[in-house]
């Protein structure tokens, strides 16, 4: 599966218009054959981080972000769904506590990177701070327009020091997040994901859209790449972010450490 097309190449201008939400011409497969092909990924996927947690040598740092329904809940559980949970983290940035708050942006942030061995996926990032609070005014914009080198900078340091960045935009339309809270609204065991503020949100849609734009095109370097990756058929959604993921782990080529002294030796009574 050709994945490369979906990666934001640096300096490159982004205009989400032009990107379809409902591509999925990577593959000749419909969403019943995908469900096959997506099990497979999740067991290659799963061999390459026991792997990575074995040879404790590199770390993987793994951003969703996307707008309301986009799936980032839904990509950790369908894409990481034969991780083992020892070596995988999962970080959620809301609203700041006031303890945050009294911190520059990035330091919630730091604290949640991944060690040696592990994979941390954020459900939400420090990206928050270049979109929620651009869209809502909540900074000026001399302020939040300085971010972007700050997060540049970021990414940069946490690579030389060891760290896999791969970050994902999931792209879907404004007529598929309809249908989402729709389903949200009149399926009660959805009823649960639903808050009135979705709608608030919903009415931004195009200054989201265009901070969005901004802030990857800003951001996606060769050390830290951005994917807009189509998001309205989930299945398809599932495919890229595994391929990607799979690509690039074994891009580390990674071993096991070799075993102790004397193993071949033992004898179990």
């Amino acid at each position: 599966m050709k994945v490369d097309r979906y990666r934001v190449a640096p300096g490159s201008k982004v205009d989400l218009s032009k990107h379809d939400a409902g591509d999925s011409s990577a593959t000749s497969l419909d969403k019943d054959e995908s469900k096959a092909e997506l099990e497979k990924l999740q067991a290659k996927l799963g061999e390459l981080q026991q792997l990575l947690y074995a040879e404790g040598k590199h770390k993987v740092l793994v951003v969703l972000q996307g707008m309301d329904t986009s799936g980032k809940d839904g990509t950790i559980k369908h894409v990481f769904h034969l991780i083992n949970p020892l070596g995988v983290g999962v970080a959620n940035f809301k609203r700041p506590t006031d303890e945050e708050l009294a911190h520059d942006y990035l330091w919630r942030v730091h604290e949640q990177v991944p060690e040696k061995g592990h994979i941390t996926i954020f459900n939400r990032s420090h990206y928050e701070d270049v979109l929620v609070v651009r869209v809502h005014d909540i900074v000026p914009k001399d302020v939040w327009k300085k971010r972007y080198d700050h997060i540049v900078d970021f990414e940069r340091m946490l690579v030389d020091e060891g760290t896999v960045i791969r970050k994902f935009f999931l792209h879907i339309s404004k007529d598929e997040q309809k249908q989402r809270l729709l389903e949200r609204i009149e399926n009660p065991a959805k009823n649960w994901k639903f808050e009135h503020g979705d709608l608030d949100e919903r009415k931004l849609w195009d200054p989201y859209q265009e901070a969005y734009a901004d802030a990857i095109a800003k951001t996606s370097t060769d050390e830290a790449p951005w994917y807009i990756v189509p998001s309205n058929k989930k299945w398809f959604r599932n495919l890229v972010i595994s391929n990607v993921l799979i690509d690039t782990l074994s891009s580390l080529k990674m071993q096991y450490p070799p075993a102790p002294e004397g193993l071949a030796d033992l004898v179990v009574d």
